[in-house]
């Protein structure tokens, strides 16, 4: 599968961040307050969460080197489950004592700062999990910034969607993740307008309508694949629909948490 290329990975995280704190702007103080799908997280560490991994682009292209990465995004996104855990037990502690104001300041702060990032997509830079390139970073914020975006509308309501060229660029890794996990020809996956592929072993396709199709949603994909709904959920809300008796992905997602 071709992977999203830098330049639209670096599109679509500005303008997802700042649809973020664009729709934080018009929060009331008091949901900052309210609980979110993530464990021990309320808005206010959603919102101080965001704002970090935004604005600590600077730094890191500061600190970037023209050395050869040692991972790449799928390799990077794959390695940061085992540390998901630790990560986010940060965000708490990065909203504590911070008013509504400040953590609206914040966000804003990191929005501007990818709006301002000046540097090479081909630069190699530290993440939490390896070195890649800004290019790759740069995917990993997309997913960030979508999958974080949903769980903060998931909380108050805001913003309405994902901007839609962030939401591509998350699709189409997120499939990517979901291929490489489980190769194969035996089942097809649509996202209409974002993404088609195959995987899961077994009796090839070859011409014709395929025995096994799944069909997503691009929001539904990418809640399923983060594990925020199970595969479950979005068959009954209807955004996922399956034909055949192989048309079941949920033994193998979600694919990041």
């Amino acid at each position: 599968m071709r992977l999203p290329p830098a330049e639209d990975a670096l599109a679509g995280a500005r303008a997802q961040f700042a649809l973020l704190a664009e729709g934080v702007r018009d929060l009331p103080d008091d949901a900052f307050a309210k609980p979110t799908r993530l464990k021990g997280w309320d808005v206010a560490a959603l919102v101080a969460h965001l704002g970090r991994n935004a604005a600590t682009v600077t730094g890191r292209v500061e600190r970037g080197t023209n050395d050869k990465p040692d991972t790449d995004v799928l390799d990077y996104l794959s390695g940061m489950r085992a540390i998901a855990e630790e990560i986010g037990s940060r965000a708490p502690a990065l909203a504590a004592e911070r008013t509504p104001a400040e953590l609206r300041d914040g966000l804003a702060a990191g929005a501007k700062a990818l709006e301002d990032l000046d540097a090479p997509i081909t630069l190699t830079i530290e993440g939490y999990a390896g070195t890649l390139s800004l290019g790759d970073f740069l995917v990993t914020r997309c997913v960030e910034g979508v999958v974080h975006g949903l769980d903060l509308r998931a909380a108050t309501g805001v913003p309405d969607k994902p901007d839609p060229a962030a939401l591509k660029v998350c699709v189409r890794i997120l499939a990517a993740l979901v291929e490489r996990a489980v190769p194969g020809k035996a089942v097809e996956v649509r996202v209409p307008g974002h993404v088609a592929f195959q995987c899961i072993s077994g009796p090839k396709h070859t011409r014709g309508t395929p025995g096994n199709v799944v069909e997503c949603d691009p929001v539904a994909f990418v809640e399923v694949a983060s594990g925020r709904w199970t595969w479950g959920d979005a068959v009954s809300r209807g955004t996922i629909r399956g034909s055949g008796g192989r048309a079941d992905l949920s033994e193998w997602l979600p694919v990041i948490g």
